[in-house]
């Protein structure tokens, strides 16, 4: 497989999407920074509870930590945290080296919690200073009940990923909890160079692309809505409001496209081209896609345009009679309840993998 540091631009960048002991133990994170454009990771709860179940990198560890009686969710995340821990030491030269623009990981708190924003700050505070990591960002699911968290979050001085966003209006939500985080701080006289990212699920948009969706337009959404919010991503920079905070010392808050695992059996790699059009954003990739894309893929043009009728729709969809907001609100609900569903299977990988190895210790 071939290297594709030598075709991508420096503000093109990837994270994995999952993070195993094995991959760390047997150096396979290491080679993937040192030869692909990786710049980061993102704990992939389904990935963990794969690696717990299958092989047995977890053992040793798990015995460990039932002697001192730690299970359930205890045992989960302190098993995540020396995973992350150690990824982001094996990312921090990079951290410091581009100022806490590439180099991070990234760690979610419990979703069983995201109906409460006061539980989820509660524990976004506690993950990350238990975690001791810089280049750490928690995440939060930019849905309404949880932006207040995002913003308190941002305004005590956590890095935040905000997740489950699939359109223009819920990316615009997010950033305005990350801006109004950091107007706070600099109104309180902190620092206010406190980093964000926001994951756009753009792949997920193929979970409805045979619902009611034209033909002509089948397969075209995830990189239609990619093209809107990226469009509305450059605008807001363009904004006074950003112009302000940007001359205070801020970041821009990056866009990561998340979820593009869905395209894995629709040309990862062409699709993955498309995403690279869009500069300085960040995408979220399996192993396997990110190979696909070692193999054949080459920065190229987005195939979706930016335009927008009057009604702010993407212009492939224009006069299709589809309604995004809908549909983008029915997917950030289905992908939190997924999201809730993927913690209780790996909860219960935990408790058989501690009840299997409980009698031998």
């Amino acid at each position: 497989m071939k290297s594709i540091r030598p075709v991508l631009a420096p503000s093109r960048r990837f994270w994995l999407d999952g993070i195993t002991r094995s991959q760390l133990d047997n150096g396979a994170l290491r080679r993937c920074i040192d030869r692909w454009p990786v710049t980061g990771l993102t704990f992939n709860a389904g990935v963990f509870a794969d690696a717990i179940r299958s092989s047995p990198a977890y053992d040793a560890a798990i015995r460990e930590k039932l002697k001192k009686d730690v299970l359930g969710e205890a045992l989960l995340f302190a098993l995540a945290l020396e995973d992350i821990r150690c990824a982001a030491d094996l990312f921090r030269p990079l951290y410091d080296h581009t100022h806490g623009v590439d180099g991070w990981v990234s760690l979610e708190a419990s979703p069983l919690l995201a109906h409460d924003p006061a539980c989820t700050l509660a524990a976004v505070k506690h993950l990350h200073a238990r975690a001791g990591r810089s280049n750490l960002y928690v995440k939060i699911p930019g849905t309404t009940a949880c932006l207040p968290a995002v913003e308190e979050a941002i305004f005590a001085g956590i890095p935040v990923n905000v997740t489950l966003l699939f359109s223009r209006d819920q990316y615009l939500a997010a950033a305005d909890a990350f801006l109004s985080g950091i107007e706070r701080r600099i109104a309180s006289g902190l620092a206010p160079d406190v980093h964000s990212v926001a994951s756009l699920h753009v792949g997920s948009w193929e979970a409805v692309a045979t619902e009611g969706v034209p033909e002509a337009i089948n397969g075209q959404l995830g990189m239609a809505v990619a093209a809107h919010v990226y469009h509305a991503w450059r605008e807001l920079l363009d904004s006074s409001r950003w112009v302000r905070a940007r001359d205070a010392g801020v970041k821009p808050q990056r866009l990561v496209w998340a979820s593009v695992e869905q395209w894995e059996n629709k040309d990862p790699a062409g699709r993955c081209t498309g995403l690279l059009a869009f500069r300085d954003t960040v995408i979220n990739v399996s192993e396997g896609t990110l190979g696909a894309f070692a193999d054949h893929g080459e920065p190229g043009v987005a195939q979706a345009t930016c335009g927008r009728d009057g009604e702010g729709t993407p212009a492939p969809v224009t006069g299709a009679g589809i309604d995004i907001n809908a549909l983008a609100g029915r997917l950030q609900q289905d992908a939190a309840a997924s999201q809730v569903n993927s913690w209780i299977d790996m909860m219960g990988v935990i408790a058989s993998r501690s009840a299997a190895l409980a009698p031998a210790m």
